[in-house]
């Protein structure tokens, strides 16, 4: 499980009144296992911000963030462990394989190069990429580099999961593969999956529970059906423009 509560971070920003930009203003957020929650929201809302704090990337100015019960703050180390994060930048190494890749991130998780290799395989096979594994990762498509970080990050079986915008550059088939090899880790193995992302459709086929993030803070959550009713709206597109935005703005 992963437990936000009233987090806030801000950035210098010279130019600007008081010389500082607040990108999280008091955002909540709890995401159970078992579960896909999905952090909805216009690219600068916080989503990006608010992942980089629970995956100890970034300190935050104040607010509590909470993996299995333990603090970031205090047991970053500890909750590394327990967290498997697919950043923004996928960040592999071009001239090793994807299997190499895979297995170097597994033994800095404390895996034994056998563990690591068996792990690496079972992933490929859930994720639909066995035949790029002896492949150097450099030329890979967007959708071979996803499926190939996404296992780097899932090698040492973390109870949670944190994805930012994973369908970003990804073509039709390929979104449809990650959907899938996501909910199979919801479903069979009963991991906490958090995932940013501003695509409608996504949120729609993926995610359990919805958090619209809008300014820094989490203005409304629930199903997708729980905010359109709530927004009197049809469509969640409708819905997310009236909840973030208010009841005058217009799609």
């Amino acid at each position: 499980m992963i437990e936000v509560r009233d987090l806030h971070k801000g950035f210098a920003a010279p130019g600007v009144r008081g010389g500082r930009v607040a990108a999280v203003q008091g955002l909540h957020l709890i995401a159970p296992d078992g579960r896909i929650t999905g952090l909805l929201g216009q690219n600068g809302a916080g989503k990006t911000t608010t992942l980089r704090i629970v995956a100890g990337l970034l300190e935050a100015d104040a607010g509590e963030v909470r993996v299995d019960g333990l603090d970031v703050s205090t047991r970053r180390r500890e909750v590394l462990s327990r967290l498997g994060v697919l950043g923004d930048a996928r960040g592999l190494y071009p001239r090793l394989t994807a299997l190499e890749n895979i297995v170097y991130f597994g033994r800095l998780q404390g895996l034994d190069a056998r563990r690591a290799s068996a792990r690496a395989r079972s992933l490929a096979a859930v994720l639909g990429f066995e035949a790029l594994l002896d492949r150097r990762t450099e030329g890979f498509s967007q959708g071979e580099r996803v499926k190939t970080a996404l296992a780097r990050a899932l090698v040492h079986d973390p109870p949670n999961v944190v994805l930012d915008e994973p369908t970003n550059g990804l073509d039709v088939q390929a979104v449809r593969s990650l959907r899938e090899a996501l909910r199979r880790l919801r479903d069979e193995t009963g991991k906490c999956i958090v995932l940013s992302t501003h695509v409608m459709q996504e949120v729609e086929r993926l995610c359990d529970t919805v958090v619209v993030v809008s300014g820094g803070r989490d203005v409304a959550h629930g199903s997708v059906s729980d905010l359109c009713k709530r927004a009197g709206e049809r469509s969640l597109e409708e819905a997310f423009v009236r909840l973030a935005f208010g009841a005058g703005a217009t799609a």
